[in-house]
């Protein structure tokens, strides 16, 4: 297109050694921090080779650029990690050459995999995790799109160290050096709460020693919204524009519409107003400040109100519901939260300060995950607390919270939600589970959004109703025309061992002191009879 012209024109522009050695044909891929060209480079040879040039955005800090490339240089190049061939500077404008993979889209290819592909893909997925951790590097980003797979070739390159982070003894150099995106500014919630509807709530706190801490000055400086998210029932919100692309998605939120400090009524759900959660010693404050109606307290006013609490002032919201105005006051939890939406570990998003290379795990689990259920991505979350609500759903409530409090978090949450079986819950989203067997290229289009959905989005549902609903997606595919098919058409999806399901609960382990490492992923009994 016009636009994809243009923007090789100012590459070569802003870079014009470009010019001389590389003919960029087009562009492949494009984020928040860089874009994606494929070129073409004439070697002395007279042979063409393709290459992969990534053209990082000059607002990039030139540290994290630098730790970016020696991630590649030193890590890169073997076990599917993916290495560096040149890198080019003009000013604030960098381009990294890498070589080219030529790979499938993830979303296309995803219930056509056989389940030995599935096997081979999270064995060397595994390989590049285990090679990128034994230098300690923690990539932060893992999924589908970071990890390239050519299906005809079976090759694989883990790719983008753009928001990698290093271990206290990691052996890359500029890690050691380099600071988390909590510096960019990470959420500014700092004790939040979230009713996801039907009188189910969720909110993290820090334990009771810690919020049991004298109000801060400082936090009058702060302008951050009030610590408290509601979630409402609605039509439309921004998902309606990109609902295409998240088709296979378990969790979606197209009617969700989320306010983070905006207390309204809504007819089939009551949302807390300002004024509740404004303790007693506040509303005192409140009025010496002549502030005359508590149901339209400013953020400001209640940051003010906080401030001029007695420094001996204790918290008394502790495991409720509501936030006062002692925890408005304390300083922000600040803990890295880098990564996508949906692949975020438990750990990150309840702002866990030390954050290892476990996150990396549990990303690799949700791939795992998408692969076994057919359904991608499996969670799609609007902020934190509902993916952490969504990961209940799965994984328990109970489970959660006491995994929470090994890593010094408190989570409240309203209802009691049970774990999921996992080939129980995989096998119904797949369709391949003994009372309906079907082919992958007849599993029903519909989207997330529709009515086989095991998790409602068209309202704010409690998540206990999961199991409800995987009944319907069952209905549902029996009741569409299924075929009793031949397990040789199964592509080995009606023999799935139990070892997969075994290996996918340890990824998927709440608790990251316990959770498997990419080394012991490789020596597991799911992979036994593959050559590391």
């Amino acid at each position: 297109t016009a636009g994809i012209k243009k923007d090789i024109e100012k590459l070569y522009e802003a870079v014009p050694q470009l010019v001389n050695v590389f003919k960029i044909k087009e562009k492949i891929g494009e984020g928040t921090f860089s874009s994606v060209y494929l070129a073409t480079a004439q070697l002395q040879t007279g042979y063409e080779e393709k290459m992969a040039l990534k053209h990082l955005i000059p607002t990039s800090h030139p540290l994290r650029i630098a730790a970016e490339l020696q991630c590649l240089t030193i890590a890169g190049g073997q076990d599917n990690v993916m290495g560096v061939k040149y890198c080019f500077r003009k000013n604030d404008h960098v381009v990294i050459v890498m070589p080219y993979l030529e790979h499938e889209s993830f979303l296309d290819i995803l219930n056509s995999l056989s389940f030995e592909e599935v096997r081979e893909y999270m064995f060397n997925l595994f390989k590049a995790l285990r090679r990128i951790h034994h230098f300690g590097i923690v990539h932060r980003d893992v999924k589908p799109s970071n990890f390239l797979y050519n299906r005809r070739l079976k090759e694989y390159a883990l790719v983008d160290f753009g928001l990698a982070q290093g271990t206290p003894d990691t052996k890359i150099e500029l890690l050691k050096t380099t600071h988390s995106e909590a510096q960019q500014g990470s959420s500014s919630q700092n004790n939040p709460t979230i009713a996801l509807g039907n009188g189910v709530s969720v909110s993290v706190t820090a334990p009771k020693h810690i919020a049991q801490q004298s109000a801060s000055k400082a936090a009058d400086k702060r302008s951050s919204s009030l610590s408290k998210i509601q979630i409402k029932q609605g039509r439309g919100g921004k998902e309606d524009s990109v609902h295409h692309s998240v088709q296979r998605s378990v969790f979606g939120e197209r009617n969700f519409n989320v306010y983070s400090s905006t207390y309204q009524e809504n007819s089939s759900t009551k949302l807390i107003k300002q004024s509740k959660m404004i303790d007693v010693s506040s509303r005192k404050l409140v009025t010496k400040k002549k502030i005359t109606s508590t149901k339209t307290v400013s953020n400001g006013a209640a940051r003010k109100a906080a401030s001029g609490c007695p420094s001996n002032l204790t918290c008394d919201c502790y495991a409720t519901d509501r936030v006062c105005s002692v925890c408005l006051s304390r300083c922000q939890q600040v803990a890295p939260r880098a990564g996508t939406p949906g692949f975020r570990a438990p750990e990150v998003l309840t702002k866990c300060p030390t954050q290892t290379t476990a996150i990396d795990m549990w990303s690799a689990g949700i791939v795992f995950l998408s692969l076994l259920s057919g359904r991608y991505p499996f969670y799609k979350a609007s902020d934190d607390l509902t993916a952490l609500a969504q990961i209940m759903t799965v994984r328990g409530s109970r489970e959660t919270i006491q995994a929470a409090k090994t890593f010094g978090k408190s989570v409240l949450c309203t209802q009691v939600v049970p774990a999921q079986n996992l080939r129980t819950l995989c096998e119904k989203l797949r369709g391949t589970n003994s009372s309906c067997k079907r082919s992958q290229g007849e599993v029903p289009s519909k989207t997330v959004n529709e009515s086989a959905l095991p998790v409602a989005v068209d309202k704010p549902c409690a998540p206990e109703t999961l199991g409800k609903q995987i009944q319907h997606l069952e209905s549902f595919q029996e009741g569409d025309g299924a075929l009793e098919i031949k397990a040789t058409d199964m592509k080995g999806w009606d023999q799935v061992p139990d070892e997969a399901y075994d290996l996918l609960d340890k990824l998927l382990d709440l608790n990251p002191a316990t959770r498997i490492t990419a080394k012991e992923a490789l020596l597991h009994p799911f992979f036994k009879d593959m050559r590391l």
